[in-house]
């Protein structure tokens, strides 16, 4: 006698339902012989199984199935072209959804990840792109998120690090100078637009951080790392104070303090001044105050010391003597 496969029982059939009407709501169209080959199971169970979705779905308010409580498909196309389409979807349309602006800000958040080098799960994040575009409760806004200008040596570190190679390199540090570091690859991490590698420095014995656009001459050597993230403890934030910073005082808004909270000295708390506050910062060089400035634009204030007034007057006016020969050029 010929084996017959046997029959899915209730818990399989709810199973099975539970992953095809997800499906068929993802896919949109399918042929049956398509959609049996996908599950592995015989074109008249899919038959079946869209003849019971047919009539099922969700009671409203009357307590009884209207027309619009009910799943529907495209029956022409069902019985004549055995093709399987949802003309009217239930329960899903009343589940909480994205609304436009927030899956717009998802949107650019994926498209940043998807824009950062060496990122190599980018099917799945256009996937999730393409989901948050079709499920939120509007059409999202628009959002291009260009893609980030890297330095090459960002390849490098990462294949000596993959490797557990030493590297070498050329550095110019806070106070001008070049110096030849010999270093561990421990950990690549970005703030905004720039990149850095956290090290084991084996001159100063101790884990540092180097900005890639301040290195040069990189170069990848066959000697194996000694140091690895297990060895010793990275942390949890990128910049680390040491005894060789400089103290700033800086007036700010108070709401503000947030923003700068990572330069802020330990065991300092903000003093208030009027509407304002007054707070130390430490800070590895005065470039990096600058930067900071430039970040919040009249918002921070620098107080103290001289040098770091100085440091900050005089590159404001280049920056405007900057714009004034751009303006007079346009």
């Amino acid at each position: 006698m010929a084996s017959r496969t046997p029959a899915p029982q209730a818990r399989d059939k709810l199973a099975f339902l539970l992953s095809f009407v997800p499906y068929l709501m993802d896919i949109e169209r399918v042929s049956v012989a398509d959609a049996a080959a996908h599950f592995g199971v015989p074109a008249e169970q899919i038959r079946q199984s869209v003849r019971l979705i047919a009539v099922s779905g969700v009671p409203g308010e009357t307590t009884s199935y209207q027309h619009e409580d009910l799943f529907d498909i495209d029956w022409t196309a069902f019985e004549e072209h055995d093709e399987i389409a949802l003309t009217h979807q239930v329960a899903i349309d009343d589940s909480p959804r994205f609304s436009a602006r927030e899956a717009a800000a998802l949107i650019a958040g994926l498209q940043y990840l998807s824009a950062l080098p060496g990122q190599n799960d980018r099917a799945v994040l256009d996937s999730l792109l393409l989901k948050l575009s079709r499920g939120a409760s509007g059409v999202p806004s628009e959002v291009l998120v260009g893609r980030a200008v890297v330095d090459s040596s960002l390849d490098e570190i990462r294949a000596a690090l993959t490797d557990g190679r030493r590297i070498e390199f050329v550095y110019l540090n806070s106070r001008g100078e070049r110096e030849v570091r010999s270093v561990d690859p421990l950990r690549i991490e970005s703030v905004d637009e720039d990149w850095y590698v956290r090290g084991w420095d084996h001159a100063r014995r101790g884990v540092r951080t180097f900005r890639l656009d301040r290195l040069s001459e990189l170069r990848t050597t066959d000697i194996p790392i000694t140091k690895t993230p297990a060895d010793v403890a990275l942390p949890e934030t990128l910049f680390e104070g040491s005894d060789e910073d400089l103290a700033v005082l800086i007036e700010v808004e108070a709401d503000s303090v947030p923003l700068i909270a990572e330069y802020i000295a330990p065991d300092t708390q903000p003093v208030p001044h009027g509407s304002r506050v007054r707070v130390e910062l430490r800070l590895a060089h005065y470039h990096g105050l600058k930067r900071l400035v430039a970040s919040l634009p009249g918002v921070v204030q620098v107080l103290e010391p001289d040098e770091a007034r100085d440091a900050v007057a005089e590159w404001s006016r280049q920056a405007l003597e900057r714009y004034g020969e751009a303006s007079s050029v346009s």
